[in-house]
This record gives structure tokens, C-alpha cells and sequence, in this order.
């Protein structure tokens, strides 16, 4: 950072080089050597002399002294040269790799605009590789373009020591050509991109994503429309498996299984299936119908409907059953990855309705960042074939809908979509049209009409969104660490978890021992100080304060906790799962415990079906004497205050235990309770399946 006065701006010194042509250009002392050289190649792209460009953003400037003034001129020369380079034959460029190399030099000028920006930039790098103890070998080789598995985990070991981009630089040109990545989730894309190479964007791996977007895009571009089908305007494919050189998809109706083609674009997901010849007619959902609520999940098939391959999605709430399979060895990556996409598309729908989005402008704009999200996906994946990054690091709706607070994200997207009026040569619509290399997209005549009225307006994202975009990643990361070791537990099976809930339950079972011994009255002073004082409270309605005070002295406890640190030295509970049981013993104590299990849900099956038999009336005199007992009940409900009812409860179940009330009980009454309620005749069962059902 620094403060320049723009008297001393118009010094010039020879720059210092840093490798090739770099090092040949002279510039400003107040500007590094790769600042100095991205003004010299800004100048020669806009036919324009550096003088001109400095003139030009000094007079736009306000104040004769300004911060960053160094990094304002980088971004403004910047932006006046993109604005040129943003044009229908931005895929051609892409291919021959000068936008790449000239956009990284952007980037690099503008983490390090000034000498000591740079100095600091790389000492800090070479004191992170000390740490390290990564070697700074100039044999380092860098693999060529033609390897597939170039951005792999072997990548540290793979590039050179050319300078590399940090990450504000990456999100700072995200919000300015969103082409490498999207502002919105810019960050996560660059720690998905930078994971094995210590959060550093190397060249080589920049230029592979640059040149494998521009491939997926001509891929996807290329693929033919599904059977029957005729795709509207701004419809787009964006990822299709089933087909000769990709993996199966089988969808399953039943026990029957059919293989085929699916296609999802940026509205429906179709599948087609496989023939002899051809594909049959396309099944399709529609994705964008937000009055159906499109419900996508998980599913598991196998032989005969078993759910033994958790492989599988499955839409519910749609006229005909849809279950798609998607086979392979190990993993479940490939039906992940359709998930995500899926509910990408149906949460983009829900965001242009929930927030009303209805300028044709605005919806295309949101279209578009979805489509090259998914298009950064497909490169993403093409690089990293040994450890694919997660979907959601580049999809805006599937990260913020699982993200603590990530509605407000949407939400100021929202607002800013709405205040955007035109499309420009930096939107997310505009590099999806310059990518296209057939003829773009056809757009209605308002958005061509609003688009030539100001193209060369470029508004920046609203610094809130990015303050917001902050505060949500840094409680994802608390999150996880909250989460952490419940992740562990959820591969627990039931015998690890039952274990478990013992165990934390067995402090709360130590409280039974001590209310039993109060009721017995084996204490009665105890007993009788407890009684008064629920009868007390009971009397003068201090219930809410008794509340209060209870949660009081959890607060007390919880400070206590507190400050003694008992969260750092009880880091863990320690759960004992030894057995003082032989195996046999464990079997036999299992199938006791399997047999009282069965015991109560036949008693709650009987207490159910007797309860039936007297609210239909099937025994009139047991529904007769419970008429009257009701009736009663309600009446003394109705006429005697509640307080009077709690506090004669609570002396009937303090009295029941003493010694008096144990002399005087007739245990007969509770026989002729018991013959009462067994002479209730329960309703009968009669199991039947569906066949049976409808034939009957």
C-alpha cells in the first residue's frame, strides 16, 4: 500500500526485470517491475502511450493525494484493456493462451503494484517454503499442456519459480471479468483450484483452466439436441453422461432397468433410452417450473429393488417415478455430482422467483453465472482427475444454500442484479456471449437494445457482498470445526451408537435414585421441605419465577465452567465399551432384550386398539362409563381453579408412598381397574398387501 502525490508521479526509471521481456520495459519508480510491464502491454493493446493512460486516470481523480494509488492505475489500465480484448473471438484467444498469460500479469501487478510490495510478497513466499522445507530448485520442470493430469497432486513438486497469485488478487479480477471465477464464490473456487499448492495459483495452472473451460464449453456447444425435443433460446446443455464415449446411466421403473443418454441444461434434465439405432423419445422434467416443488434425493437400488448400491437419485413428487443409476467401482462421485448440479439448476429457478427477477437482463445475467460455474466445474475436474474438487466450490446456489447464513449472500446478489441496468463487456452474460464461438445466443430486443446504449460502463460489486461473502466463509470454517467430531460418529454402527447414548445419558439416570428416595420419605424432613415448597408455588403462581431461577443457576454453572476452563481439560468424553460378557452371554442378553422390545410394542398395539373400541362405541357400556368420567373431569376442571387441581396432584403422589396411605390402600381397586379395562373388547386387525386390497 501507498500514497503517492501526483507531482512525483511522472518520474521514470528503468523497471526491475524479473525474467524475459519483463525486465526490457522502463516505467515509474513508484511502480514494481511487473506493474511497470502490465502498463507498457495495456498501452500497446489499447494503441495508446503509458503518458496518455496515467493522464486519463489522473484526471478522473479527486484528491491530489491518494491511497493505493499505485494499484487505482494498475486496475483502471487494467480495465481499459479488457474492455478491448472482451470480444466475440474470446475463445480464440483463450486457445492461444495470450489472454491467460496477459490476465495473470494483471493479477500479479495487482497484489504487488509497488517494489516493497513485491519484496514483502516474495519473502513471505520463500519463508513459507522454508517452512516447508520445500526446496527452491531452478530444475523444477513444468509439465506440458499435452499432460491431462497437469494440476494434480504432485503439483508443488511440478512448477517453476515464476511468481504466483495469492488470493485477493484472484477474487479482485473475478469481480472484474468474471471468466476464471465469479465474485460471488470466487474465494472458494481459488481454495479448490490452489489445495496442493499451498493456497499459490501457479501460471501453468491458471493457463490449463483458461484453455480446458474454453474446451468444455466447445464440448457442450457441440452436443446435439434430445430426441423430440426442441431447446428454447437460452437454453443451454450442461452436462450430459449415458452416450458411447461417456459412463452409463440406467434408470430403473420396478425391477426393470433401461440404459440411456441424460442431459441436464440450465431448465429441464432429459433422458432418452438406448435403442437399437437411436434414442427413444425424451423424458424430461422440468426444472424451471417453480410451482411444482421439484424434490431430488439420494437413492440406493439392486437386484430386485434391494437397496444395496447407494448410486442413485431419485425425484419425488413427479406424475411418473424417475430413479436414474449411475454405475461405477468404488465411489458414488459421479451421482454427487448430478445431485449437485440438479439442485443447482432448481435452486437458480427458485432465486429468480423468490426474489422476483423478471428483466430479461437480470434473468440472463444469473443463467449465465450458473452456466460458466459449470463450465469452471468440468475444467476444474478435467485437472484434478486424482482428487476432483467438490461441485459446490463453484456453483453459487449449491454453496450458499448449505453455508451458515448464506441467504444473505443471495439476498445482496439480488439487489445488485436489480441495480445492474445494462449488460456490459465485464458481466458474467457478455464473457458467456464472447465464448461462443457459432452464433451467440439470441437475446430479446430489450436486452440488445439496453446492451448498446452504455457497454462501456463496468459497476462494481457492492463492497457489503463482500463483506458478507467474509463473514459467511468464516463461519463455514467454524462450522466444520464444530462439526468435526460428529463426522466421526456417523460411521459408528448401532452398537457404537447405542453405547454412546448410554453413556451420555448416564449422568441424567444418577437424578432417578435421588427423586425416588425423596417420595419414599425415607428422609422426611427432606420430603416434607420439598412438598411445602411445591405447594407454595404452586399457591402463590411462582412457577415463571421458579423457571427463572432454575435457568439462573444454569447460567451460574455454565460461567462457573467457564471460568475453571473445564471446556480445555474435558476436551472429550470417554465412552468405556469393554464387555464384562462372554460373546454367548451378549447373544442370549441381545434376544432377552429383542424379546421385551416386542413385549411393549404389542401392549401399545392392544392400548391402541382398545382406545378405538371405545371412541367408535363397540363396547357401549365401557364407552358409557367413560363418558361419565370425562364429563366429570371436565366439570371439576371448569369449576375448581387449576392451581387447586396441580397441588392436590402433587399431595396425592407425595401421600402415596407413606406409610398410612399403604395401610389404608385396597389392593382390590386395582384389580377390578385392571379386569375393567381387560374386559374392553380391542378392535380387530386383519393384515392384508395391496393385491388383496384391490382385488377385495
Amino acid at each position: 500500500m501507498d500514497t503517492d502525490v501526483i507531482s512525483g508521479r511522472d518520474a521514470m526509471a528503468p523497471a526491475a526485470g524479473d525474467g524475459g521481456a519483463r525486465g526490457k520495459a522502463g516505467g515509474r519508480k513508484h511502480l514494481s517491475s511487473i506493474a511497470n510491464y502490465v502498463l507498457h502491454q495495456c498501452s500497446l493493446t489499447l494503441h495508446r502511450s503509458v503518458d496518455d493512460l496515467v493522464a486519463d486516470f489522473e484526471s478522473g481523480l479527486k484528491n491530489a493525494a491518494l491511497d493505493n494509488y499505485s494499484r487505482r492505475l494498475v486496475e483502471y489500465c487494467s480495465l481499459q484493456a479488457l474492455q478491448s480484448l472482451t470480444s466475440p473471438d474470446l475463445g480464440d484467444t483463450l486457445h492461444e493462451g495470450s489472454l491467460g498469460r496477459f490476465t495473470f500479469d494483471m493479477m500479479l501487478a495487482w497484489e504487488t503494484p509497488t517494489p516493497s510490495d513485491q519484496q514483502i510478497t516474495m519473502e513471505s513466499i520463500s519463508k513459507e517454503r522454508e517452512d516447508r522445507k520445500e526446496p527452491l530448485g531452478a530444475n523444477e520442470a513444468v509439465m506440458g499442456d499435452d499432460t491431462s493430469l497437469f494440476y494434480s497432486d504432485m503439483m508443488p513438486l511440478l512448477v517453476n519459480e515464476d511468481p504466483t497469485v495469492g488470493e485477493d488478487a484472484y477474487v479482485w479480477f473475478g469481480s472484474v471479468f468474471p471468466l476464471a471465477c465469479d465474485v460471488v464464490n470466487a474465494r472458494f473456487t481459488f481454495e479448490a483450484l490452489t489445495a496442493t499448492t499451498a493456497n499459490r495459483l501457479h501460471y501453468p495452472a491458471y493457463d490449463k483452466f483458461l484453455k480446458e473451460m474454453d474446451k468444455s464449453f466447445n464440448f457442450l456447444q457441440s452436443l446435439p439436441t434430445p430426441t423430440g425435443v426442441e431447446f428454447a433460446e437460452d437454453e443451454f446443455i450442461l452436462h450430459t453422461e449415458g452416450t458411447a464415449g461417456t459412463q452409463r446411466v440406467v434408470r430403473h421403473i420396478g425391477t426393470g432397468s433401461w440404459p440411456g443418454r441424460l442431459i441436464l441444461t440450465n431448465k429441464a434434465l432429459y433422458f432418452e433410452t438406448s435403442g437399437i439405432i437411436s434414442y427413444g423419445p425424451a423424458f424430461m422434467v422440468e426444472l424451471s417450473d417453480t410451482g411444482m416443488e421439484q424434490q431430488v434425493k439420494p437413492a440406493s437400488t439392486g437386484p430386485f429393488g434391494a437397496p444395496l448400491f447407494d448410486k442413485a437419485i431419485e425425484f419425488e413428487s413427479l406424475p411418473e417415478p424417475l430413479l436414474l443409476e449411475f454405475p461405477e467401482m468404488t465411489s458414488s462421485t459421479r451421482r454427487d455430482l448430478w445431485l449437485t448440479m440438479i439442485k443447482e439448476v432448481i435452486f437458480l429457478h427458485r432465486f429468480i422467483s423468490a426474489y422476483k427477477i423478471e428483466s430479461p437482463i437480470h434473468k440472463w445475467e444469473v443463467h449465465s453465472r450458473i452456466i460458466l460455474g459449470v463450465i469452471r466445474l468440468h475444467a476444474a475436474r478435467e485437472m484434478l482427475r486424482m482428487s476432483p474438487p467438490p461441485p459446490s466450490s463453484f456453483l453459487i446456489f449449491s454453496l450458499y444454500d448449505d453455508l451458515p447464513k448464506g441467504d444473505f449472500v443471495l439476498e445482496q446478489l439480488a439487489n445488485h442484479l436489480k441495480e445492474t441496468s445494462t449488460i456490459t463487456p465485464f458481466s458474467a452474460s457478455y464473457v458467456f456471449k464472447s465464448l461462443s464461438k457459432s452464433d451467440p445466443i439470441a437475446l430479446s430486443a430489450e436486452m440488445a437494445k439496453e446492451h448498446d446504449g452504455d457497454s462501456s460502463t463496468h459497476e462494481q460489486p457492492l463492497t457489503s457482498l463482500g463483506n458478507t461473502i467474509d463473514k459467511v466463509r468464516d463461519e463455514a470454517r467454524e462450522v466444520t470445526v464444530a462439526n468435526a467430531p460428529i463426522e466421526g460418529m456417523k460411521e459408528e454402527g448401532l452398537t457404537d451408537s447405542l453405547l454412546v447414548l448410554v453413556g451420555l445419558v448416564s449422568p441424567i439416570s444418577k437424578l432417578g435414585p435421588v427423586i425416588q428416595e425423596i417420595i419414599s420419605w425415607d428422609r422426611p424432613q427432606v420430603t416434607g421441605g420439598v412438598l411445602v415448597v411445591t405447594l407454595l408455588t404452586i399457591y402463590n403462581e411462582w412457577v415463571g419465577y421458579a423457571l427463572a431461577a432454575s435457568l439462573i443457576l444454569a447460567v451460574g454453572a455454565m460461567v462457573w465452567a467457564k471460568q475453571r476452563k473445564l471446556g480445555e481439560i474435558c476436551s472429550e468424553v470417554i465412552i468405556d465399551k469393554s464387555l464384562d460378557k462372554t460373546t454367548m452371554e451378549s447373544i442370549v442378553e441381545a434376544q432377552h432384550s429383542m424379546k421385551k422390545v416386542h413385549e411393549y410394542v404389542k401392549t401399545a398395539n392392544i392400548v391402541i386398539l382398545r382406545l378405538w373400541s371405545i371412541v367408535l362405541a363397540r363396547s357401549p357400556k365401557h364407552t358409557e362409563t367413560v363418558i361419565w368420567m370425562l364429563t366429570g373431569l371436565a366439570v371439576a376442571l371448569a369449576v375448581v381453579p387449576f392451581k387447586y387441581v396441580l397441588m392436590g396432584l402433587t399431595v396425592c403422589c407425595f401421600a402415596a408412598n407413606t406409610r398410612v396411605a399403604k395401610a389404608v390402600s385396597d389392593p382390590r381397586g386395582g384389580r377390578r381397574w385392571r379386569e375393567w379395562w381387560e374386559s374392553i373388547p380391542a378392535v380387530p386387525v386383519h393384515t392384508v398387501d395391496k393385491g388383496e386390497l384391490r382385488t377385495g
